[in-house]
């Protein structure tokens, strides 16, 4: 039987892996959609949903500050460019080279969090973060070569890397309704614009889904893989160091691979299998082996 301080300290990492997850499942749905819907249609969408969808369960608890209003507003632009930057250079390279690329923030985030933070990264958290960027690579990679995409894609891993370390810092316990809902309107102004941008979106204007199932997949990623996700994430690095988190959430493709082979009728690779267990030991490094060490050093006492 966990006791209540070893489940507190649990929760934000079932926190994030539930995030994880729910990112995870999107995969193939949005690999059906985008066939119908521009991807930057599909985001303002996507987002405008997820923001009304908390605005309407936040309504009279919400506490909005000029600071949290700012601070809000600079991480949805953080996270929003990512996504824009992300999808950019998704036209330019392989879905595979893309998810690789971008899952790089997990490399990107220690290194922002020691250059802005002056947080100190020890040993087992680099090479958890290595292995993590091994498995990233496994998982996805099938070629590789440097090009506009990947350098684009890049840019995107940092900033998303600066947003986990942002979120980290800015985030606490009183306000992450205010501050989710905030970042998720800033989220849908910034994918609206590039939506409406002329040489980006459908010169129609944004074009919304024109069949019940496609409206399915977009309410499902709005409410469930935004609105919820943005509030767990955000509840949980409240609670967590920004390395620790990156780590945590390099179990994306872990899920996607999971769902494809479930769902989506693809096979399971040996590829597959190392490059998950490289993850899954990196998480453990990471996150569970310290708190086991630490309860033992507290039963010896």
């Amino acid at each position: 039987m966990l006791s209540r301080g070893t489940r507190a300290e649990l929760l934000p990492l079932a926190a994030l892996l539930a995030v994880t997850a729910i990112w995870g499942s999107t995969f193939f749905l949005i690999k059906d959609v985008v066939t119908r819907i521009p991807v930057v249609d599909l985001l303002a969408v996507r987002f405008a949903l997820a923001a009304l969808a908390l605005a309407l369960f936040v309504g009279p608890r919400l506490r909005l500050t000029r600071r949290l209003i700012g601070q809000g507003v600079g991480l949805g632009l953080l996270y929003g460019g990512a996504q824009i930057l992300q999808t950019l250079g998704l036209a330019h390279t392989s879905a595979s080279t893309s998810g690789f690329v971008t899952g790089l923030y997990v490399v990107a985030t220690p290194l922002l969090a020691a250059l802005i933070l002056k947080t100190r990264i020890g040993g087992t958290t680099w090479l958890a973060v290595l292995l993590a960027a091994i498995g990233l690579g496994v998982l996805s990679l099938q070629g590789f070569s440097i090009g506009y995409g990947e350098l684009v894609t890049v840019i995107a891993a940092v900033v998303y890397a600066g947003h986990i370390v942002a979120l980290s810092k800015i985030s606490t316990r009183e306000t992450v309704l205010s501050l989710s809902l905030v970042q998720l309107v800033s989220i849908a102004l910034v994918c609206t614009g590039a939506a409406l941008w002329p040489t980006a979106g459908s010169p129609r204007g944004i074009v919304l889904p024109d069949r019940p199932a496609d409206w399915l997949i977009v309410v499902y990623l709005a409410v469930l893989a935004g609105t919820v996700t943005m509030v767990l994430q955000t509840w949980a690095q409240a609670r967590v160091e920004p390395t620790r988190a990156a780590v945590i959430m390099a179990m994306e493709p872990v899920w996607a691979a999971g769902f494809a082979v479930a769902l989506g009728g693809e096979s399971l690779t040996l590829r597959l299998i190392i490059g998950g267990l490289a993850i899954l030991t990196a998480m453990y490094l990471v996150e569970l082996a310290p708190r086991s060490r630490n309860r033992q050093q507290e039963y010896a006492a």
